[in-house]
């Protein structure tokens, strides 16, 4: 992108030097903007909160690991539908042998001549095709079957668990950005204010209306306001670094997000009722489905377990045959003649087996009893989540239309008190005092607003909607 944007500046720059004549001026300003226009496309992209979401549920490393355990979840699934079937292996040995003193041979005939023919070297081959399918083991694999299918839901519910709680924090960190944004607006308003009360307090000191200590104090309010807004810079550029590691973005990219319109109707919408949000959640919420489906898989497992108890039923089959070169037959007559084929259905009753199948069922039962908890816990977690933001959400409303009448009078009182000091009539500490509580006023106007509008969002994104929607456009 550099490159092409260096080649078309070289380019203008020969240009301009062609063109030097009577008409130069009007060939520049042609030029001028036609390199405006060029460079124009090359701006820095601005994330809204919808890009940001979508690129994540798409990069995030998280979410990616989430994903391969979901496919993990799956290929378990086929394994144990495949253990319902019979199993089939074809087998071969191939050996050699040496039998040092071996002193008996094989005698032939040929015409009237007696040859005898010690074999010291031999070599034997077989060849196997067995079969096996377990017909019943008290409901075993069919249980696996079924607890994997579990555990396959278990896996896409905790995926779902953790894009949730990566759109949860890039709506966080998105509106922490939105309002130390505007707050640096708020904090460059007063500086210019400042500087401008510190460069009427010199023409004061000049004509001896103040003190040169009076004046001290005003440049240090210049500087206490500049320095408000490196710290909120910094701290905006930390919540934006946060962003770009949820996006998984490399620290060298660009990276800015684009100010939605952001109204006071929206931090004055109407709170929704606490037991209806949460009940609403216990219906839509992963983390509660996962927990329930927890506690059927232990259901699962206990059945798994109890088939240790019951006997095992197996039918196997199997073909096979062999040669040796010892013999006087031909390979293929040896592998005809010494062909047999067997079936048989075996039989395998547990009398003891150590404790190990009531170990096993103890376990699953107790692994039931967690799983109860578990759900327990994880319900009530989620009620203090959601009664959380939604006390978070009515206190900062609250604070929030009283800001506004607060910041209204600030802002009257402070216009007074500047034209009060520049007539001579109050003093610089009195001037101070009253652009302090302004800002004060200013800076809890805009946290409560972006509070209210955050928790607000949280109460809809836990009352089942897929998106945080508001501010996502």
């Amino acid at each position: 992108m550099f490159r092409h944007t260096r080649t078309f500046v070289k380019k203008t720059y020969l240009c301009i030097s062609k063109y030097r004549n009577n008409n130069m001026k009007r060939q520049l300003t042609m030029i001028a903007a036609t390199v405006l226009l060029a460079t124009a496309g090359f701006a820095q992209k601005q994330w809204t909160l919808k890009e940001c979401m979508d690129y994540a549920m798409q990069n995030n490393i998280t979410l990616k690991k989430s994903r391969l355990q979901r496919q993990s979840a799956q290929e378990d699934i086929k394994q144990s539908k495949a253990a319902l079937l019979p199993s089939l292996s074809a087998s071969t040995n191939q050996s050699l042998g040496y039998r040092p003193w071996q002193d008996a041979g094989t005698t032939t005939v040929t015409n009237g001549t007696v040859n005898t023919k010690v074999n010291k070297n031999y070599y034997n081959g077989s060849y196997g095709l067995n079969a096996q399918w377990t017909v019943w083991n008290g409901g075993r694999n069919t249980n696996q079957v079924k607890l994997n299918r579990l555990s396959e839901q278990q896996a896409e519910l905790s995926e779902s668990e953790t894009a949730n709680s990566i759109q949860e924090k890039i709506a966080q960190l998105y509106v922490q950005i939105l309002y130390l944004t505007e707050a640096i607006t708020v904090d460059s308003a007063s500086l210019e204010t400042s500087k401008k009360n510190e460069e009427r307090g010199r023409e004061m000191v000049e004509v001896g209306k103040m003190s040169k200590a009076d004046l001290a104090q005003l440049t240090a309010q210049r500087s206490s306001d500049e320095y408000a807004i490196v710290e909120a810079e910094s701290q905006l550029a930390n919540y934006k670094l946060q962003l770009k590691q949820l996006l998984e973005l490399t620290g060298d990219e660009p990276f800015d997000v684009a100010i939605p319109k952001t109204t006071d109707e929206m931090a004055l919408a109407p709170v929704p009722g606490l037991q209806s949000v949460y009940e609403a959640a216990l219906i839509s919420r992963p983390e509660i489905e996962n927990a329930q489906i927890a506690v059927k898989s232990s259901d699962m497992s206990i059945a798994i377990a109890k088939a240790g108890h019951l006997p095992t039923i197996n039918m196997t089959g199997g073909l096979g045959t062999s040669n040796n070169s010892l013999s006087n037959k031909s390979y293929g007559n040896q592998v005809k003649t010494n062909f047999d084929a067997s079936a048989g259905i075996s039989l395998s009753i547990p009398i003891l087996d150590q404790r190990q199948a009531k170990t096993n069922i103890s376990k699953a039962r107790i692994q039931k009893e967690q799983a109860l908890l578990d759900l327990q816990d994880r319900q009530k977690q989620l009620y203090q989540t959601i009664e959380g933001y939604w006390l978070d959400a009515n206190t900062n409303q609250q604070k929030f239309r009283a800001a506004k009448t607060t910041v209204e009078s600030e802002q009257q009182s402070y216009n007074l008190l500047s034209e009060q000091f520049r007539l001579g009539l109050k003093n610089i500490v009195e001037l101070m005092t009253g652009k302090d509580r302004l800002l004060a006023s200013l800076q809890s106007q805009l946290q409560s607003k972006y509070m209210t509008i955050l928790n607000l969002q949280m109460l809809d994104f836990y009352s089942g909607a897929l998106k945080i929607e508001k501010l996502r456009d």
